[in-house]
């Protein structure tokens, strides 16, 4: 195993500041998870039965500290769309032409605008994926 990179004084006393000031759940266990380290050489496995998550994990944070800084430790999140065909503004003005003709009364289905919507990113989807995309800008069913 390789020895661990040092983290300078300055650096502990930056987290040691960081963990007083947090207001963030997420934000403050990333900091600890490095404090821990830092301050009182705790490993990776001492480090996740403390925060709870898994020794992997804790390596991770410790990589992405000691890569980029302290600037890191904050905002991570696994929140949003990671996995779309379309971006948002995208599929927006693909929906365009069939809000039009849903404003105008006419009855738009589904299966239309999934075939419209496979021919557009050239694949298949199931139907949920357009129910969610519908549902994403506020399409709703008459009824």
């Amino acid at each position: 195993m390789r020895p661990q990179q040092i983290i300078s004084d300055e650096a502990k006393e930056s987290l040691r500041k960081l963990l007083k000031s947090i207001q963030n759940k997420a934000d403050f266990l990333r900091i600890q998870c490095v404090w821990l380290r830092a301050e009182l050489g705790f490993d990776s496995n001492m480090t996740a039965r403390i925060t709870g998550w898994s020794p992997g994990t804790v390596r991770k944070i410790w990589a992405i500290y000691m890569k980029n800084g302290e600037e890191s430790l904050f905002g991570v999140g696994r929140g949003g769309r990671r996995r779309h065909y379309l971006s948002n503004q995208e599929e927006e003005s693909f929906l365009t032409p069939f809000f039009e003709k849903s404003a105008s009364g006419r009855e738009v289905p589904v299966t239309e605008i999934k075939q419209a919507y496979e021919e557009k990113i050239h694949g298949n989807v199931p139907k949920s994926t357009i129910y969610r995309m519908l549902t994403r800008h506020g399409w709703r069913k008459k009824g």
